[in-house]
């Protein structure tokens, strides 16, 4: 199971995710913000768990390339 985390509240909209992931990810056109897609939101964390293994690596290229260090991506 691949649990991927994005801290909304703290995107500079940079939109690397978006670029390196982006069939999980979208920028809001409202505020210019990274979205984490089909994601629930608890405290400001959006996540999201799949059992496709073959969004980790974008996912991954993802959390390396952002700035803010928000993307969080874990195999449990």
């Amino acid at each position: 199971m691949i649990v991927v985390t994005l801290q909304r509240k703290k995107c500079i909209g940079c939109n690397y995710c978006v670029e390196l992931a982006p069939a999980q990810f979208q920028m809001s056109k409202k505020d210019g913000k990274a979205v984490l897609l089909k994601s629930t939101d608890k405290k400001g964390f959006f996540t999201i768990k799949s059992p496709d293994y073959s969004i980790f690596d974008a996912c991954e290229k993802a959390k390396e390339a952002c700035p803010t260090k928000i993307i969080s991506v874990k195999d449990v």
